[in-house]
């Protein structure tokens, strides 16, 4: 198939300024107002990035706060997107990193702009269902047992559909404040539904990713700053200290959370390990009980 013909970036002109578990985003001093990003070799597709430039504009016209998405380009051969770019800008991970100190209240800011999205209607025309997505992908998982796939999908059932958006990779990377100011980004895979899908990603990060080091140097936060942030998330959501419930239900949206990755990139089979593996126990942390 042919695609269209993109605007060729010459990337040693640009600088990077930051790295996600999906890419890195470059800037260029002769061009202050943009900002470069560059997926990871599988997400740098013309499909890929063309869906995430689709789904930026079409959350921007749900007047959800995101940076204005400008173009598509070429990088080395790569596809790749100029969005607007947000002086001064941090996100909530970096400054928890930067200000330890504040870790509670990015928390808190997290469970409020959370709460925000989770109100907004999507267009459901435009973006899929999760619940669809996850019981779609749980047939095609075989890094899961055929009697945990059972467990999971007992479960999967019960969730009712929501017209509301979530995010699909919820976490304090992907909200950046400027100025006072809040912008969601990294959108590619927002969808509408159940609240808690995106909420049992958050989970997934904070207590089972939390302990490896490269998670820790992707967010800059440390294991003791990812579970003070969900004691804090958890408890400003709920409105409750004692959130151990929530926290179960949550445990239990981590591990379709697992699942419902792979509707992004096809897993390699040392991901499929690494997934198989985490949700076995979740599974008999949150499932056989």
């Amino acid at each position: 198939m042919t695609h269209p013909t993109y605007r060729q970036i010459d990337l040693s002109a640009w600088h990077q300024v930051g790295e996600g578990g999906n890419g890195k985003t470059y800037e260029n001093p002769a061009e202050p107002d943009i900002i470069l990003k560059v997926n990871n070799s599988r997400l740098s597709t013309y499909k890929a990035v063309r869906h995430e430039y689709d789904v930026s504009k079409a959350v921007e016209a749900l007047g959800l706060p995101t940076p204005k998405m400008h173009e598509m380009v070429m990088v080395d051969g790569a596809y790749a997107t100029i969005s607007e770019r947000i002086k001064h800008k941090r996100s909530l991970s970096r400054i928890c990193h930067d200000e330890p100190e504040r870790t509670e209240e990015m928390a808190r800011l997290l469970a409020e702009k959370g709460k925000e999205m989770f109100a907004t209607p999507s267009d459901n025309g435009f973006f899929p269902s999760r619940k669809e997505q996850l019981l779609q992908a749980l047939d095609k998982a075989t890094f899961i047992s055929r009697k945990n796939r059972a467990l999971i999908r007992a479960f999967a059932e019960t969730i009712g559909e929501n017209p509301n958006c979530v995010h699909g990779d919820f976490q304090p990377g992907n909200i950046i404040e400027s100025e006072g100011r809040y912008y969601w980004i990294d959108l590619d895979r927002v969808a509408h539904g159940d609240p808690m899908f995106d909420i049992g990603h958050l989970y997934l990060i904070c207590w089972v990713y939390a302990p490896m080091k490269r998670v820790q140097n992707i967010f800059h936060l440390t294991l003791d700053q990812f579970h003070r942030f969900w004691n804090a998330f958890a408890e400003a959501y709920t409105g409750n200290s004692g959130h151990a419930e929530f926290d179960a239900l949550s445990g239990k949206f981590a591990c379709l959370d697992l699942i419902v990755r792979t509707v992004f990139a096809e897993p390699t089979f040392l991901e499929k390990l690494f997934f198989g593996m985490h949700a076995r126990k979740l599974v008999r942390q949150f499932y056989q009980k």
